[in-house]
């Protein structure tokens, strides 16, 4: 018995499948700022993806690149001439994606290009069909598809704890204007729509199922007058379903990050750490209330229901993990994966935001889809 389950043991062992060795990628940074040394310091943890070299206009960050062990290309051409780079990660100012990620494309290199992909719709347009010609793999780094806080309201929204929801409400509010960088020049695409609006329309569209019928938006020039500062947009879809997405760099008092409205609950999370709660309505039938007294009289439509017919429950955190954008990245090249984040997406997402842009100087609603 022992001689058989010896060899028992070594049949099993011999019919393990074999493992294929995974791929390995070179991957070479446009512009080693603050966004392209935050892609380094990710892509540093993969064992089959290592950033090979870099091109910044800056001498300094040139240097950077040295002292961490990265090839500090002379130029641009020189990078694109390297056969060993797989992958060229665009992480410039936006207005010089368009040109970098077409010439990267024509030159056979598949392409990560920092969000907003473009300054317009056009712009992506011209890239994706280079893209498609070529047979070259390009994707926009939507990283915020990752957000706990997105994908634990998104898994609400997808069981249906609250009912049908009717209303969604994305917000991100901060007190200290705009940095003083590229985000307060207009030509380098600068101003809140571009900055976040990308992340949360992005969001909201991966969130909210059929078409977007109607924008309505306007924005703040509080504390800049060259670019949007803050901007408040409503998105009525085909459903009936409204989306508010608002986003305020003058707010000394932060509004919830996400406030989502259902036929039978309210689910809030209030910040980026995920505190909130999910209330759900356990009785229909006992809508009843005693009266609360105001300054100015009684109200019985506004009184809070009791706790006998309501249902108080702690969110449930998805967890995400950004390492798999260049997890599905290098797969969908190997042909192993299909890519998450689709052109056809960001496309929309481009879209929309002209759509605000529109809404916003008109002064009045635009139709969408």
């Amino acid at each position: 018995m022992k001689h058989l389950r010896e060899r028992s043991k070594r049949q099993l062992r011999n019919c393990k499948p074999k493992m294929k060795n995974k791929r390995n990628f070179n991957l070479a940074i446009v512009g080693l700022g603050g966004m392209g040394n935050w892609h380094r310091e990710i892509i540093s943890s993969f064992d089959n993806l290592s950033v090979c070299g870099s091109f910044d206009i800056k001498p300094t960050r040139q240097e950077f690149a040295k002292s961490h062990g990265i090839t500090p290309y002379n130029s641009f051409e020189e990078l694109l001439a390297d056969p060993k780079v797989d992958i060229v990660l665009c992480s410039t100012p936006n207005d010089m994606h368009r040109e970098i990620c077409i010439r990267a494309l024509e030159a056979g290199k598949n392409v990560v290009c920092e969000k907003p992909v473009t300054l317009s719709s056009a712009d992506l347009q011209a890239m994706i069909d280079v893209s498609r010609k070529s047979g070259k793999l390009l994707v926009v780094h939507q990283n915020r598809r990752w957000d706990e806080d997105f994908l634990t309201i998104k898994d609400i929204f997808n069981r249906g704890i609250l009912g049908d929801v009717f209303r969604i409400e994305s917000r991100v509010h901060g007190s200290r204007g705009i940095p003083g960088d590229w985000r307060q020049e207009k030509e380098h695409g600068g101003g809140m729509v571009l900055d976040w609006g990308v992340h949360l329309f992005d969001q909201i569209l991966q969130l909210a199922p059929g078409k977007l019928k109607k924008v309505y938006a306007t924005a703040t020039h509080v504390t800049n007058e060259l670019v949007d500062d803050g901007f408040f947009a409503d998105l009525t879809f085909e459903s009936g379903l409204v989306a508010h997405v608002e986003v305020g760099t003058s707010n000394f008092i932060s509004l919830p990050r996400w406030y989502m409205l259902g036929r039978d609950g309210t689910a809030v999370i209030r910040d980026w750490k995920l505190n909130g709660e999910i209330v759900r309505c356990t009785d229909w039938t006992q809508n009843d209330a005693v009266p609360i007294r105001t300054a100015a009289g009684l109200t019985k439509t506004m009184a809070p229901r009791t706790d006998a017919t309501i249902h108080t429950q702690p969110l449930e955190p998805v967890h995400g993990d950004i390492h798999d954008f260049y997890r599905n990245v290098t797969a969908t090249i190997d042909g192993k994966a299909e890519i998450i984040v689709k052109l056809d997406e960001v496309l929309r997402c481009m879209k929309l935001m002209e759509a605000v842009f529109a809404s916003a100087e008109c002064g009045q609603a635009v139709d969408f889809e």
